[in-house]
């Protein structure tokens, strides 16, 4: 049986309706060492005869065997490997991949040697061969006709292929150069068959063993001149690569793929930097829609009944009884709390409200400012690294706020400033520490007095039904004045424990004789209890009258124009009394969440309610419609932002791609897979997506550390971070895929330079 055998091969083409035949009954069998010339008129089935046998084209008629085996079931996979196995092909118009040095090209055609150190010595060995050792490291571009087609050539010869077919490899070359070529072609195609279309024969003659001659898409003359003697030397590959099994096979085309998606990303630097940037683009894109549209995971977010500090037990007796001061501190004694804080409202209120004075001066300025919201909390500490000093006195505050507050309070060094609760009381900042995770909610810090003073006015006096009346008695006459105020407002300007009356009336009547003045203060609230969705409507009615001993006789400002000022240790006073009746929860603090369970499991048995801060609850349908119908707005916003970024990214990415469509072409008639080839496509992208993970991550950090861009993009977890990688990932993943399947629609034939049937 022949090495290559045609029996009756018919080749038919379709074109817009029409039907012509390419080549019709052909019955021709080929040995290895056989130099055959194939000459013809132009359109008589010379090329079509190469891309039949190069497994390019197919065939409609006939069976093609290929050492006895037939070829006719075969499929797009079998014809990859069978041009990997057996074909080298040498084009009229080269066919070199452009962007390739004359070293990448032979090395493209050695993949199949794993070890790159032997691959890149046997590439320099065949280049040497053809002499084009002086032009390793040009481009193809550079390159003149000839110096291409040697490369060509050597490249075919890398493949170590049995069959080498060579189609017009002198048309575009000079008379002296055409000699040089075919005597190369003739050294180095011993013991392989070389099959040469050329419209010269004279070119090729003296070196023809067989000459075949064309004619209307048939045979008109096969003259052999005589047979060569060939050793058999080539099986040895097949062998070998049968043994293979097909777990070994994908690890070597994956590695294939690696190595082939490197130098395709190498060998067109500025569209590979265009890709990066593009990449970048779309990646910075992804990570602002993300950090943008941050509300998507509150409705997996947890419903704490009460703010979550590590080791904190909220308690109350089930009686409903008051717990005191003395039953408070005994638990604490018996169940070894580190501490307890028996007024504890304050640290649940997530919506206390402050003002900063760079707002307060916009507010001045415009008519308007907006309240910032801090949690309270009293004697925390963040460590040694901060600025300024914690509160010592009950009318200073430690700030802890994200990192985009230093433009008010000072990064360095500590600004002299202050804060206003509700734009009521004003503290002194002595201190401010920092940090980037802009989702957590800011805290001011007090100390113990200075948190049962923002307590008391908070749930006494604020918002409440509260009235001070003055009386002032003429010693002499003993007529009597009253004033009645609503209109008053803490302040730590006044003297500690005592009232400033600004009224003028006031002011203008005592000034003018002997007076003898008292107050009293009369104010209506409800019992505080959490549990409870509204306050308990048990009214608490509190009385208290002062003698003048409280009333400050030294003037204070009163920017706001309030008719009574009272320093808040004052509120407290008056309130400790109605507190102790009233207020039926405390809070105990331990080391940790674990052993507040244990203590919780404990005092539950005695007749307490013991609840873990860290307790979640089922919010009501309002809440959680409201959460979903907010989270699902959000996904909808990225999910319309990832889409239009996808859009444009598979937009410019698939120009760029279009630009590989011939070197894809090439590749394929190579014989190297479409797998491989694939998979080095994927490389390159991937590889073009690491510069934007690096832009993002370094992105991020500059924005999280930088107070003018912090408070805008919310701070992402590293789960977020995760997944959108993962997203980025998969995006690259289905443009590389659909342009892949672009790329792979056109045939290897059509898709080359100069792939014109004849």
């Amino acid at each position: 049986m022949a090495f290559l055998s045609l029996k009756d091969i018919g080749k038919i083409y379709v074109s817009e309706g029409n039907v012509s035949v390419g080549i019709r009954g052909i019955n021709l069998d080929f040995e290895k060492g056989e130099f055959v010339a194939v000459t013809g008129k132009s359109g008589s089935g010379k090329s079509t005869l190469l891309n039949v046998i190069s497994g390019m084209d197919t065939y409609e008629e006939g069976e093609l065997f290929i050492e006895g085996n037939p070829t006719s079931h075969y499929l797009q996979p079998e014809w990859e490997e069978y041009r990997s196995e057996y074909i080298s092909f040498i084009f009229q118009d080269y066919n070199i991949i452009e962007s390739f040095t004359v070293l990448q090209n032979v090395e493209l055609a050695l993949m199949h040697i794993d070890d790159e150190k032997e691959r890149r010595k046997r590439a320099l060995e065949l280049i040497d061969r053809v002499g084009m050792t002086s032009h390793i490291k040009h481009k193809g571009s550079k390159l003149s006709g000839g110096q291409k087609q040697r490369t060509v050539i050597a490249r075919a010869l890398a493949k170590d292929s049995p069959i080498i077919l060579a189609d017009e490899p002198t048309g575009n070359l000079d008379s002296k150069t055409s000699a040089e070529i075919i005597e190369l072609l003739k050294e180095v195609s011993k013991d392989k068959l070389l099959i040469v279309v050329t419209h010269n024969y004279e070119e090729v003659e003296k070196h023809a063993t067989r000459h075949i001659r064309f004619y209307d898409g048939a045979v008109e003359l096969d003259n052999v001149i005589f047979n060569p003697t060939v050793s058999e030397v080539f099986s040895e590959k097949k062998v070998e690569e049968e043994s293979v099994s097909s777990s070994k096979k994908w690890k070597k085309e994956i590695k294939k793929g690696i190595s082939l998606g490197k130098a395709i990303f190498i060998s067109k630097p500025k569209l590979s930097l265009f890709l990066c940037l593009l990449m970048i683009i779309g990646a910075f894109s992804v990570f602002s829609a993300t950090s943008t549209n941050g509300n998507m995971k509150v409705i997996f977010e947890d419903y704490y009944m009460f703010n979550n500090i590590e080791g904190r037990l909220v308690v109350t007796k089930r009686s409903g009884e008051v717990i005191s001061d003395d039953e408070l501190k005994k638990l604490a004694e018996e169940n070894n709390a580190k501490s307890f804080l028996h007024y504890d409202m304050m640290l649940d209120e997530t919506e206390s409200a402050f003002v900063i004075p760079s707002k307060k001066e916009a507010y001045d300025e415009y008519g308007w400012y907006d309240y910032e919201y801090f949690l309270c909390t009293y004697d925390e500490t963040f460590g040694d690294d901060i600025i300024g000093t914690y509160p010592e006195e009950e009318n200073e505050v430690f700030l802890y706020l994200p990192i985009y507050y230093s433009q008010y309070y000072g990064k360095d060094s500590l600004i002299e400033d202050t804060i206003m609760f509700e734009d009521v009381l004003e503290y002194k900042v002595t201190g401010v520490k920092y940090y980037y995770d802009n989702t957590k909610t800011g805290k001011v810090v007090f100390t113990k007095d200075g948190f049962k003073a923002i307590t008391s006015y908070n749930y006494i006096f604020y918002s409440q039904n509260t009235l001070i009346e003055v009386d002032a008695v003429d010693k002499d006459t003993s007529n009597k004045d009253t004033w009645e105020f609503y209109n008053f407002q803490p302040s730590f300007d006044v003297e500690k424990g005592k009232i400033y009356i600004a009224n003028r009336n006031y002011n203008n009547t005592v000034g003018k004789g002997n007076y003898e003045t008292k107050v009293s203060f009369t104010s209506t609230y409800y019992e505080y209890n959490y549990y409870y969705e509204n306050p308990i409507k048990n009214e608490i009615n509190v009385y208290k009258e002062l003698s003048e001993d409280y009333i400050s006789k030294a003037k204070v400002s009163n920017k706001e124009g309030y008719d009574v000022l009272i320093h808040p240790s004052l509120v407290c006073e008056l309130m400790e009394e109605a507190l102790q009746k009233s207020y039926k929860q405390a809070s105990l603090f331990f080391d940790d969440n674990k052993t507040a369970h244990k203590v919780a499991e404990k005092l539950n048995d005695m007749g307490y309610l013991a609840v873990p801060a860290d307790t979640t609850y089922e919010p009501d349908e309002t809440t959680t419609m409201l959460a979903l119908i907010g989270a699902i707005m959000s996904a909808i916003s990225w999910l319309l932002s990832v889409v239009f970024i996808a859009f444009f990214v598979n937009l410019c990415s698939s120009r760029a791609m279009s630009a590989f469509k011939s070197d894809m072409a090439i590749m394929r008639s190579m014989g190297i897979s479409v797998k491989t080839i694939k998979i080095g496509m994927y490389v390159r992208m991937f590889i073009s997506l690491i510069p934007s993970f690096i832009f993002v991550m370094v992105g991020a950090l500059f924005i999280y550390t930088s107070p003018k861009f912090n408070e805008y993009f919310m701070f992402l977890s590293f789960d977020q971070y995760l997944l959108l990688a993962l997203g980025l990932i998969l995006l690259t993943f289905r443009v590389t895929k659909k342009q892949i399947k672009n790329l792979f629609k056109t045939s290897v034939k059509k898709a080359l330079k100069g792939g014109k049937s004849e």
